[in-house]
């Protein structure tokens, strides 16, 4: 199997392109989306300084109906929402490739991974590139070896800090909290996180040579 990341450009018509290229330093985070009939139930975070008119200008928007505000405070908010289009998600649908959440949406560029076979893969960019969209592949890595990348350690190790926020920025979790859950010192937990990290990284940057 493989594992990608893209990042494509939005057709600026798309609701979250508009609102996003207005507000080209929040991050907004699809995290759920469920498509029915012509519209698309959508759970959404907003994540900057002050995201109160973000989520005010989402609400208004023309192509949003039904927003509920889930939760909210000086740094994000989250609301569940129906939209009247799908275009955000269509083309990984049309794909036959399930979208993986969440998906990412920056200044109207949406970042997005996929897993699939060598097949898929390969059908999928033909697509890509059929469709005219303007895009680029950050990542690859080849699942197979996964296995050979982190020790069980390791993968338990930063799977938790991402899971708990230890990666976000501002930080969501202490290396304290992350070491307690793990039932290790903290100088054991910054040393698998760094180890692991630095593994990934190495993975990550081969791949894109």
């Amino acid at each position: 199997m493989i594992r990608a990341r893209f990042r494509i450009v939005l057709p600026p018509e798309v609701w979250v392109a508009e609102v996003s290229t207005t507000y080209p330093e929040a991050t907004f985070r699809l995290l759920t989306g469920v498509p029915i009939d012509d519209s698309a139930l959508e759970l959404g975070e907003v994540r900057t300084d002050d995201p109160g008119p973000i989520a005010d200008d989402i609400r208004s928007h023309p192509d949003v109906d039904a927003y509920d505000l889930v939760y909210a405070d000086e740094q994000r908010s989250i609301a569940q929402y129906e939209v009247d289009e799908q275009a955000l998600y269509d083309f990984l649908l049309n794909s036959s490739l399930p979208p993986e959440f969440p998906v990412i949406v920056e200044d109207g560029e949406m970042t997005f991974d996929v897993t699939a076979t060598r097949e898929q893969f390969e059908a999928f960019g033909d697509a890509l590139d059929a469709s005219a969209r303007s895009y680029e592949l950050l990542s690859v890595v080849h699942t197979d070896s996964d296995e050979r990348l982190l020790t069980d350690r390791q993968r338990e190790c930063l799977t938790l800090a991402q899971r708990r926020g230890y990666f976000a920025v501002p930080r969501e979790c202490t290396l304290a909290e992350v070491a307690d859950e793990l039932d290790v010192d903290k100088s054991t937990a910054s040393e698998t996180i760094r180890r692991g990290t630095a593994r990934v990284l190495e993975q990550f940057l081969i791949d894109r040579v």
